[in-house]
């Protein structure tokens, strides 16, 4: 939590600058502001700064998403919620996390210029941005169904950050087995296509795919990349999940 204290300190004056910095002073109100005053201008370490970045954004193109339809549902509510629970959230942070969740909503959310502000803050790091696009997903979903402008907000999501549709479709599919592997309801179907290979695969390639997309979702690896320690928990879900997948593969074949 080493990030949140400095993000939080006020007397460091971390100014972010572009629309982050814009919404985590709305956030922080009088300690930000407090902050800029004293002038204390000392930077943020690099990976406390891409931890805030992250933390920032996954709620506030939540937010977005969830409006996306001109509604936000109690599901999409739920799911939010859900996060900060398994995040074990702190009240200072909860109360950070639903403000950055309400300023998405906003008609006026700079999305494109938030993404790729995102996008540039943690330095491209791959696994750590599909971690960020896969949350996005299984919020979308958390009311069972993906409406066209939350499908369109989440194919340009993937578009600023480095996603095809089709990469887009593949984690929508992988989101699907992962809600039926939480309910125990996986299909044999479902478990290839979350691990990411066909029926016609070899044993090598399934047990190469699983180690590949282990080593992608360690949490470990993601939180030495920017990945908020609070979201090991997130992390840690999705490496069962593929576990379940690959499991239920192996006792198939």
């Amino acid at each position: 939590m080493a990030w949140w204290g400095t993000f939080i300190g006020g007397t460091l004056g971390f100014v972010f600058g572009g629309p982050l910095g814009a919404m985590i002073g709305a956030a922080l109100g009088g300690n930000f502001d407090r902050g800029i005053k004293m002038g204390d201008r000392i930077d943020m370490g690099g990976q406390e700064r891409i931890q805030a970045a992250f933390f920032t954004t996954t709620f506030s193109v939540m937010g977005h998403i969830a409006k996306a339809d001109g509604h936000v549902s109690s599901h999409e509510i739920s799911a939010a919620k859900n996060i900060m629970a398994q995040m074990q959230l702190s009240e200072a942070q909860r109360k950070a996390a639903i403000s950055f969740f309400d300023q998405g909503k906003s008609a006026d959310f700079p999305l494109e210029e938030v993404l790729r502000q995102f996008r540039k803050e943690c330095h491209r790091r791959r696994n750590l941005i599909q971690m960020f696009v896969e949350i996005q997903i299984s919020t979308a979903m958390a009311d069972g169904k993906v409406d066209a402008s939350e499908k369109r907000i989440l194919y340009t999501i993937g578009e600023i950050l480095g996603f095809s549709h089709d990469q887009i479709d593949h984690l929508f599919s992988i989101a699907g087995g992962a809600k039926a592997s939480v309910s125990n309801s996986l299909t044999l179907t479902q478990a290839y296509e979350i691990i990411g290979v066909s029926k016609g695969s070899s044993e090598a390639e399934i047990k190469k795919a699983y180690r590949r997309l282990m080593s992608q979702h360690h949490p470990d690896k993601l939180v030495s990349k920017g990945l908020p320690d609070e979201m090991i928990a997130l992390a840690t879900e999705k490496t069962q999940e593929i576990r379940k997948a690959y499991d239920l593969i192996k006792e198939s074949l």
